[in-house]
């Protein structure tokens, strides 16, 4: 029987897929928040009429980007994904998906994301993300070139995911990078968190790291060191949120429960991963991190709106 044609929206559902676009949530929700505050300094309402058009070519962009990084991920790695017990049904080494596609693919997403941060400059006469794009899609999609010589790997994923906050507000109101330095803090926070349960995901592959001559902190470490390592990370994130929320008064009592609950996790997640492993890699990886951002990022907005 011969195999329907791909079409676009076909070749569009596998990429998703995939891509697990649903995980756009570990950085959007701070880039949101990051909006939120380059919008509302101290003393100062939100103009909606300007900002919710601003908010909406965040987020957009946001997609556009996670979308580029991710398939120049899977493009780079697909013949490393192809010898991995663990990443071989993944679209491209299964055939899902064609290099022509996913190429297709990642030019259109590229040529979208800019598309908005030149709206940035003609709608708004901000031109810093149209000259800052195509810098910052190169840095998110290099990741993969990384574990390839070094275990610092996990800290510049990290970085890629901290650009977030700084892009949102550098798009929203530049002039705040100076103004606001827990928006810094907020970056050095999701940089932090990101390498440490980057660490805990990469436990899954020591072996094949090992084997196909890559880098990862387990792999240099060993288990132990590592996840020493992932505390140490996880604990300075938590030191970047107290240190944000002390220094910006917009943070009350709804963003410290945030900063609580987040530690609470946090400490869960280490647990669990201290007495199940990579068994549970799901929950400890997907579920509790998903549950940090999306909180942290409304409880954050909630306490700037109130």
């Amino acid at each position: 029987m011969a195999t329907a044609a791909p079409t676009p929206l076909r070749t569009a559902r596998v990429i998703a897929a995939d891509i697990k676009l649903s995980h756009s949530v570990f950085a959007l929700p701070f880039a949101v928040l990051a909006a939120f505050m380059a919008a509302a300094p101290l003393g100062r309402a939100i103009l909606w009429s300007r900002f919710s058009g601003q908010l909406a070519l965040v987020v957009a962009a946001m997609v556009f980007a996670r979308t580029v990084a991710m398939l120049a991920n899977r493009l780079l790695d697909r013949n490393i994904d192809k010898d991995n017990p663990r990443t071989t049904a993944r679209a491209l080494p299964s055939g899902r998906l064609s290099v022509p596609m996913a190429l297709g693919a990642l030019l259109g997403c590229s040529t979208g994301f800019m598309a908005l941060c030149l709206a940035f400059g003609v709608l708004y006469g901000n031109w810093w993300p149209a000259g800052l794009g195509l810098p910052v899609l190169a840095w998110l999609s290099l990741y993969p070139l990384l574990k390839r010589f070094t275990s610092l790997s996990h800290l510049y994923l990290g970085s890629s995911l901290a650009i977030s906050p700084l892009a949102a507000t550098l798009a929203v109101q530049p002039q705040a990078l100076v103004q606001q330095p827990a928006l810094w803090l907020l970056a050095g926070m999701v940089l932090c968190w990101v390498a440490g349960f980057d660490i805990i995901y990469a436990l899954q592959d020591v072996e094949i790291d090992r084997q196909q001559g890559l880098f990862s902190m387990p792999m240099k470490l060993g288990t132990g060191g590592a996840m020493w390592v992932s505390r140490v990370l996880h604990a300075a994130a938590v030191v970047c949120l107290i240190a944000a929320a002390w220094l910006d008064p917009r943070f009350a009592w709804l963003f410290s429960i945030g900063v609580a609950v987040m530690f609470g996790l946090l400490t869960y997640e280490h647990l669990t991963v201290a007495r199940w492993g990579t068994t549970k890699i799901a929950l400890a990886f997907f579920t509790l991190n998903g549950v940090i951002s999306c909180l942290l990022g409304a409880l954050g907005v909630a306490d700037i709106l109130v």
